[in-house]
């Protein structure tokens, strides 16, 4: 028997063609040469010039099918699996035309699957993180066919029009069982356009008492007067000197508590994460194709096209971000989205993980145990250089964050430089930087913030150049010692989070997310300008560009300050969003914040404040995943 694997055929080649014409391709990137792999305009697939998605994804097949053979077509979804849950089909061409129902039958249902079905994997196995999802092409009853994009990139037998057949078993009931092959991976069912709902899913939405959050406390056994964080570890040893003591929160009071959230709550905390990573990232994608729009975000013309560079060439080159949330059973919603320079993740990582270790809390599991594992993950997708440098802050919360980061890095298999400071940097005399031991630079992780980067040219005259790229390289010809500006802006070096990152990062992007998406769920609504008809129940006066909390203020809807606080960006900008209070427990306002790691959730924290306003002097408290029973429970109680 010849068990060879099909020979993977290279990017962009017709695989087959299935029905109505469906043209099925490789997305076998590996093949791809990396001049064209950083060119995001080349992976946009348009038909009848309507986004489809990227080339050629499986999500770009199905949306590019049902375009075919309705006329209609789906929403983007964050995962494959998420088209389990959609509820109809809309027009491309009228926001106002009638919708196409869809409904969804799990693996088993005794409504079969029909031509034409999507056929959908949850994430699992060969299809982690994302799910997958196939065309259904015919129907036995021992066998299913279907087409699909993204799995084996395999040119079809001459004849064939289908790309794979799975086992299928008609149950006693009638019930329709398809057997996944996948080890790890299983079907959830398929979706069909349909008017009748008969065996269908009934997609509700979860209890909201799951959503909130609660306070539990550790036996007392003297566990928070010994040592518990190993010093011996760089970042740890910081941590502790930070901290003046082995501790993740730093009142004394605090040490034995910790909160929990539902296994509900941590799935649509992880769905709505996911969720809104990709709705940032689209209004991003809007603010580039429509460069006018740059001016909201407060940021020289000059260095409009550098940004939009960034875009266009390293858009899949984003490690990570944190998202801030209020969750409670009054709802889910996103404050901002910290894609550049965003802090807590050793805390999130590692901190809460040691601390259920030593004083010995085994309700539930950690929200931060996936963290650093995908962490290296991400790192072990980079490429161009066997070192990365991280450059940060003389700050020792930075210090810690960063010698974090560098074990994860070191884990990925790099060599890493950790550098305080730029004083060690310096222009050879072919204009590129170099560090103290005469190294080229060619990866940078850092901790500053774009902002910074802004600022500094910002107070440069500009003006005198056409473009930024002739300043830079006339500043490099110079030798003279590099800035900030110089080192993060170098043509040469990856950076990390790349230069567009800011963009997400900026509040400027919460408007525009707004007109975007008028009424989503998890958004709270901005907009540039006061609006009171928009902010009946109080808003926020927040700076474009600002940082931890600083020169935020709280107006009731009475007209009453709430909250307000000092900081650094008080020139900037600002922009006015809907207010929608933490909730509190123990006291204390509780803000959950999730993190992105190379585009999915990853683990989440509690940061915890008496203000409504966190800043980077919150505290952070462990937070565990229970039962949803045990949520329901404890919140009854008096």
């Amino acid at each position: 028997m010849n068990t060879k694997k099909p020979t993977k055929a290279p990017f962009d080649t017709l695989l087959g063609i299935g029905p109505k014409g469906l043209k099925v391709y490789s997305s076998n990137y590996d093949s791809v040469k990396k001049s064209k792999s950083s060119d995001r305009d080349s992976f946009r697939s348009y038909f009848d010039n309507i986004w489809m998605g990227y080339k050629w994804q499986c999500v770009e097949l199905a949306r590019r099918w049902m375009y075919l053979h309705t006329g209609h077509t789906f929403e983007d979804v964050p995962m494959a699996y998420d088209i389990f849950k959609l509820k109809d089909l809309k027009n491309p061409h009228s926001q106002t035309a009638a919708t196409l129902p869809l409904h969804s039958f799990k693996n088993g249902s005794k409504r079969h699957p029909e031509p034409g079905s999507m056929l959908i994997w949850d994430e699992g196995g060969q299809f982690e993180i994302t799910g997958h999802v196939a065309i259904v092409t015919e129907v036995f009853n021992d066998k299913i066919r279907f087409i699909e994009q993204n799995v084996e990139d395999s040119i079809w037998p001459n004849g064939q029009m289908f790309s794979r057949e799975l086992k299928a078993v008609i149950d006693l009931h009638g019930g329709y069982w398809i057997k996944c092959e996948c080890e790890k991976a299983h079907i959830l069912g398929w979706v069909i356009q349909t008017d009748d709902s008969s065996h269908s899913e009934k997609l509700t939405a979860p209890n909201p008492d799951l959503l909130n959050i609660i306070l539990r406390n550790i036996p007392h056994n003297n566990q928070a007067s010994q040592s518990w964080l190993n010093v011996a570890n760089e970042d740890e040893n910081i941590y502790v000197q930070v901290m003046n003591g082995h501790k993740l929160a730093s009142a004394e009071s605090d040490q034995y508590k910790f909160l929990c959230i539902s296994k509900t709550a941590e799935h649509e905390l992880k769905q709505v994460s996911n969720e809104l990573h990709m709705m940032f990232l689209r209004a991003t994608d809007h603010v580039m194709m429509n460069p006018e729009l740059l001016s909201y975000f407060s940021i020289p013309q000059i260095i409009w096209p550098k940004i939009q560079n960034s875009w266009k060439n390293r858009h899949h080159h984003m490690i990570t971000g944190r998202l801030d949330f209020t969750m409670s059973s009054k709802g889910l919603k996103a404050y901002e989205y910290n894609a550049d320079s965003a802090s807590c993740y050793m805390e999130c990582g590692k901190v809460q993980l040691k601390w259920a270790d030593h004083f010995g809390c085994n309700d539930g599991k950690c929200t931060g145990e996936k963290l650093q594992p995908d962490l290296v993950s991400a790192w072990k997708r980079v490429d161009g250089s066997k070192v990365i440098h991280i450059l940060y802050d003389n700050n020792p919360e930075e210090t810690y964050h960063a010698l974090f980061m560098k074990e994860s890095i070191e884990r990925a298999g790099f060599i890493c430089k950790a550098i305080c400071g730029i004083d060690d940097f310096a222009f050879d005399k072919k204009g590129n930087i170099v560090d103290s031991d005469g190294l080229k630079i060619k990866i940078i992780w850092k901790t500053w913030a774009w902002e910074t980067v802004l600022e500094q040219l910002r107070h440069e005259k500009l003006e005198d150049f056409k473009t930024l790229d002739q300043f830079l390289e006339q500043r490099s010809k110079q030798l003279t010692h590099p800035r900030l500006f110089d080192i993060l802006l170098h043509e040469k070096i990856q950076i990390f989070e790349p230069f567009w990152t800011l963009i997400p990062s900026n509040k400027a992007i919460l408007p525009i997310l707004t007109q975007l998406y008028p009424e989503h769920p998890n958004l709270l609504k901005s907009s540039f300008t006061y609006n009171k008809d928009m902010f009946t129940n109080g808003y926020v006066i927040k700076p474009i560009s600002g940082r931890c909390g600083e020169n935020i203020k709280i107006v009731k809807e009475d007209g009453a300050i709430l909250s307000n606080t000092e900081g650094q960006f008080d020139k900037k900008n600002y922009i006015y969003q809907e207010f929608f209070p933490l909730p509190k427990v123990d006291g204390k306002n509780i803000q959950i914040s999730s993190f992105i790691v190379f585009h999915h959730y990853a683990g989440s924290c509690a940061r915890t404040d008496y203000s409504p306003i966190l800043t980077s002097s919150s505290d952070i408290l462990p937070l565990r995943i229970i039962d949803d029973q045990g949520i329901l429970a404890d919140h009854k109680q008096p």
